[in-house]
């Protein structure tokens, strides 16, 4: 594991890989099988777990604690992210008639004492405001973010699918550095590295986090032109590299951008998870980052 620059007291560290849980109520894992789940992805180094508290309909941070309750030592090796500020109609969620976004005082505080709650735990490490909020207030998650730090109830703060304007608004608000982005980055969809999003990361050695980083399937299962040409690339850059898949290439291929994101796994299947791990392996060369780059726009370079 690798230790970013120092946010707050003491520095934040993460693993490469970050272990995705929003799927975790679809696994049907009982709680024992879940905490095999965590001690074997951290035998692969991973020990970074991502949630949020609207995941499996307000449950997944549950089911997170449930397997935690169980060897109460093995949060010492974890660090536990987790997001707010998006209200969903749930039959376990805060009653609302719509689904929206919510970045008030009230509601970080309300959010994180659940997350609490629901996974057993005294303290977040790393809390996301999970989608840029168009009522944000930037002062306001400020002063939100300060009682939870003096309180000792979270750790590091940080944003997820930020606009870097955004990013930018909320930073100049706040004493410490924001830890990470968490934004989507793939081989279908250029948006932040086209729109400054990965430029600010790397401006401010801030590493992001990439979610969707298969495109929620599509580079595996769709049927466009554009799918049928990445994969094609794909499978001839894994058999030059000698890669174990196509999806190793496509994990090597995101950790190559130069802000270092770090691809966060959505599978329950530890095989697949193993495989993803050996992208670190894997050493890619420019000419090969850009022929994805090609394969996916359709043309050359300008």
């Amino acid at each position: 594991m690798e230790q970013d620059k120092s946010v707050g007291d003491e520095p934040l560290a993460l693993s490469e890989f970050i272990q995705g849980y929003w799927r975790l109520a679809q696994w049907q894992m009982t709680p024992q099988q879940r905490l095999s789940f965590i001690e074997q992805h951290l035998e692969l180094g991973i020990s970074s777990i991502d949630q949020a508290d609207i995941y499996g309909g307000y449950t997944s941070e549950t089911l997170l604690g449930e397997a935690l309750k169980l060897k109460p030592s093995i949060r010492q090796q974890l660090q536990i992210i987790t997001k707010c500020g998006i209200k969903l109609v749930s039959d376990n969620g805060p009653g609302c008639q719509v689904n929206h976004y919510d970045s008030g005082r009230d509601h970080i505080l309300k959010s994180v004492d659940d997350s609490l709650t629901r996974m057993g735990l005294e303290r977040i490490d790393l809390l996301l405001i999970h989608r840029p909020d168009f009522l944000m207030d930037a002062d306001e998650i400020a002063g939100a973010f300060s009682l939870l730090k003096s309180a000792g109830k979270v750790s590091h703060f940080g944003v997820s699918n930020f606009t870097s304007s955004q990013f930018s608004l909320l930073q100049s608000r706040l004493d410490e550095p924001l830890a990470t982005n968490q934004v989507e980055i793939n081989p279908f969809n250029f948006a932040v590295t086209e729109d400054g999003t990965l430029d600010l990361c790397q401006q401010l050695r801030i590493r992001p986090m990439a979610w969707s980083c298969l495109a929620g399937g599509q580079l595996l299962t769709d049927s466009s032109d554009k799918a049928n040409r990445l994969r094609a690339e794909l499978q001839a850059i894994a058999e030059e590299l000698s890669a174990d898949s196509v999806e190793q290439v496509v994990f090597a291929w995101i950790r190559m951008l130069p802000s270092r994101p770090r691809p966060i796994l959505g599978s329950g299947n530890i095989a697949r998870v193993k495989d993803a791990v050996g992208a670190l392996q894997l050493q890619m060369t420019r000419e090969q980052w850009y022929r994805v780059w090609i394969a996916s726009k359709g043309h050359g370079v300008p």
